[in-house]
Order: C-alpha cells, then sequence, then structure tokens
C-alpha cells in the first residue's frame, strides 16, 4: 500500500514540474492582408504582421517561408521576450506577373506554440494605363 501511495504521489509531482515548464506562445494582430488594388506600374507592396510573445519564455522564430518567389519575409532575429512584439515585414513584387487577382501565403516556424503560423497576402494588380 505504501508502495502505491509513494507511486501516485510521484507522479503527481511529476506532472505538476511539467505543467509548470515555460513555453513561448506567438499571437499575431492579424493572419491575412490585403494589399488591395495596385497598378502594374507600380508592382513593389509591403505589409507588416505585428505579433506579441503571449507565452513565458522568449520566442524565437526559427524560419519564414513564401509560398512563391515573388514574395519575401523578413523577420525579427533576435528572441522576443514574454509580452513583447516582434514583426515580420513581407515584400510582394508582382513585376513580370500576370494583373489579377493574387494569394500568397508565408509559413512561420517558431520555438513557440503553435509551433507553425501561416499568414496570407492578397490583393489585385491592374494592368498599367
Amino acid at each position: 500500500m505504501k508502495k502505491m501511495l509513494l507511486t501516485a504521489m510521484l507522479i503527481v509531482a511529476c506532472t505538476a514540474a511539467f505543467a509548470q515548464e515555460k513555453q513561448a506562445q506567438i499571437k499575431f494582430n492579424k493572419t491575412t492582408h490585403d494589399l488591395g488594388k495596385f497598378s502594374e506600374a507600380q508592382p513593389v507592396q509591403e505589409c507588416i504582421f505585428t505579433f506579441t510573445n503571449a507565452g513565458t519564455a522568449p520566442l524565437v522564430i526559427n524560419q519564414a517561408v513564401a509560398s512563391c518567389g515573388c514574395t519575401v519575409p523578413a523577420y525579427t532575429k533576435e528572441p522576443v521576450a514574454p509580452g513583447k512584439t516582434g514583426q515580420i515585414k513581407v515584400t510582394y513584387n508582382g513585376k513580370g506577373k500576370f494583373p489579377g487577382h493574387f494569394k500568397k501565403s508565408i509559413t512561420v516556424r517558431t520555438n513557440g506554440k503553435p509551433e507553425m503560423t501561416r499568414l496570407y497576402i492578397e490583393g489585385t494588380m491592374e494592368e498599367a494605363k
């Protein structure tokens, strides 16, 4: 009986220790940005996604990869402390692309929860007149 009680107490203690583990958590203010309509004469468009570390450990962005070579993400390289914010700047270059509507994705991988987030940019490039 004593062994069973001791084992149960050990399991409870280990569970409590793991539950208190510090973890980063990324929260974006938005995950989709609409660039709207723009002319083919000005094909380069930029937007910024802002995020907050809502966790209890430093947040590190390991990777930000776009679905297409026409979209380039640049992100905060330093660890983001709990409660602080960081940015992912996305540049879309429609030069040489057909006018019309587009939607591109950026996959963000972090050391926190969630480990992967998808961001989207979309817009309509109109033919230059």
